[in-house]
């Protein structure tokens, strides 16, 4: 999905936000062995050993903390062709993070995941989402790692801190030929930035290419088939692997499904109704308790009318942020998104509004701030670089001006709240300086195991009808869907034990659920 200064590829990663995969050209035999240097890089040893502090690139803070019982976290570098269809050619470098099994004895494999973005550090997300996952570290080696162009993984750079600064406070839903001039200036300034600074890199940044990475890094490990846990961006990973190498697939759960067969378009006004849904139960709960709610208005289209005149106040005049930074209507916008990936945010959001209401942005601007991976002390992660690069080489689709301006009508009856902002956001490719590989990415996987696809119904960024077309598009027999009647991006780590008993298992022991399995 082309993104925007707003939000980030909410096909975005439980801590990211907007969507999102690669040009499927076969680039080598499917389901073949490779050739001759891919081989030798499938030799490689892994130097494992205490993971570092996380750099500026993964969003800084502290080494990751030896889990409850003392199995301490190990990091390597694995290298994997820039361009696989020149294997022989030049390496780069992926960082990999792994927590070794419990039960050694009965050790399945290497489990890997995604947890979304596109542009999320996974060597910096698994150790935060590891307790949720305890239960499968009993026979799998729990495994994440920074996809190409992320993190330390020769991670894209375009802005400096203080012109990110100056990007996301921006006005991203102009109202006249001035503001739009402005906006359009902007995105080009960005998209010249990134081919500045990593030029070399961007063509080689799509999931085309991660997915051979996903495959290489399976032989690196030891495994003869792929074990793999995909979340949000990461759905779409899995699904291009799948494609390409069907029979390589051992157990594989999808979870907050992107929708394959959605263009850019259709994708941000999925995501439109799914940001709308959410907001209208969060409006909904707000109404039920009564004098409870702190927000004015009695019934849900009050609240939201309250909310969508926030924002256009913002617009006119910022209030007060965090120091000298203030809270624009775009960075209300990202912080109210960035609320109603899970209820639990939503306590936040109340109080948000209420605050910025009052001429107090400094909560709204700090879920923002989280939004786009900017850290108290000022500095960013590359989150958002990546997040641009891979979508933009990924999407073929280039929206102009004057087409961006024809599709808001829909995107406004669709979303009043949020429509100007994703609607605008299909900007966000148009000057990018490589062109992308797909109309959609290819998921079918003839010949593949099973792969559970789950559809939370409440799902705001992945809207709940992907499930079903990821399925559909994975082939017969090989998707098999289950449904999660439930609020927030994701189901596993809701903690339903419906859910968390269905993927437990499925991954541990190998028992696929029914198909049309529904969890409530």
């Amino acid at each position: 999905m082309a993104t925007s200064p707003v939000l980030r590829a909410t096909a975005a990663f439980t801590a990211a936000v907007l969507l999102s995969l690669a040009g499927c050209s076969d680039n080598g035999d499917k389901d073949g062995d490779g050739d001759g240097a891919e081989q030798d890089l499938a030799g490689q040893k892994l130097d494992w050993n205490d993971c570092p502090a996380p750099s500026a690139a993964e969003g800084g803070g502290d080494a990751p903390s030896p889990l409850p019982g003392g199995s301490k976290w190990q990091c390597s570098f694995m290298n994997v062709p820039r361009d696989y269809a020149k294997p022989d050619g030049e390496t780069i470098e992926l960082a990999l993070i792994r927590v070794k099994a419990r039960d050694t004895k009965n050790r399945i494999g290497s489990l890997i995941f995604n947890f979304g973005g596109p542009g999320g550090s996974g060597v910096t997300g698994l150790p935060s989402l590891a307790a949720n996952y305890e239960k499968l570290r009993s026979r799998y080696d729990l495994v994440s790692f920074d996809p190409r162009g992320v993190g330390r993984s020769v991670g894209v750079e375009c802005h400096d801190d203080e012109q990110l600064d100056e990007y996301y406070a921006q006005d991203s839903t102009p109202d006249d030929a001035a503001e739009e001039k402005t906006f359009t200036e902007s995105l080009a300034e960005y998209a010249s930035a990134c081919e500045e600074n990593s030029g070399d890199e961007l063509p080689y940044v799509g999931t085309t290419n991660a997915a051979r990475d996903l495959d290489l890094m399976r032989q690196v490990l030891g495994d003869d088939k792929l074990y793999y846990f995909g979340i949000s961006y990461g759905t779409e990973l899995g699904g291009v692997y799948a494609h390409l190498f069907p029979k390589r697939v051992g157990r594989a759960v999808f979870d907050a499904v992107v929708d394959p067969t959605q263009p850019s378009e259709q994708g941000s006004l999925g995501q439109a109704r799914g940001f709308q849904l959410a907001l209208d139960n969060f409006a909904q709960d707000c109404v039920d308790r009564g004098e409870e709610c702190t927000l004015p208005g009695r019934t849900v289209k009050e609240i939201e009318e309250f909310i969508a005149d926030l924002i256009k106040r913002l617009d006119k005049k910022p209030v007060k942020g965090i120091g000298e930074r203030r809270l624009t209507q775009s960075h209300a916008a990202n912080g109210i998104l960035q609320t109603l990936y899970s209820k639990d945010y939503w306590q936040y959001l109340e109080q948000g509004l209420d605050e910025a209401d009052g001429g107090n942005g400094e909560l709204l601007l700090t879920l923002s701030d989280s939004m786009n991976g900017r850290s108290p002390d000022g500095s960013y992660s590359n989150i958002g670089a990546a997040n641009a690069s891979i979508n933009c080489v990924d999407y073929k689709a280039r929206y102009d001006l004057e087409q961006t301006k024809a599709t808001l009508p829909e995107f406004r009856k669709v979303s009043p709240v949020f429509g100007d902002f994703l609607g605008w956001g299909l900007l966000g490719c148009s000057q990018w300086p490589v062109d992308g590989e797909w109309d959609t990415p290819d998921v079918s996987a003839p010949g593949s195991a099973p792969i559970l696809v789950i559809g939370n119904t409440g799902d705001p960024a992945t809207p709940y009808a992907g499930a079903r077309k990821m399925a559909e598009e994975l082939g017969k027999g090989v998707g098999i869907e289950l449904t999660y009647r439930g609020e927030g991006h994701g189901a596993y780590n809701s903690g339903d034990a419906c859910v968390q008993g269905a993927v437990n298992a499925y991954l541990l022991e190998g028992k696929v659920p029914a198909a049309g399995t529904v969890c409530q």
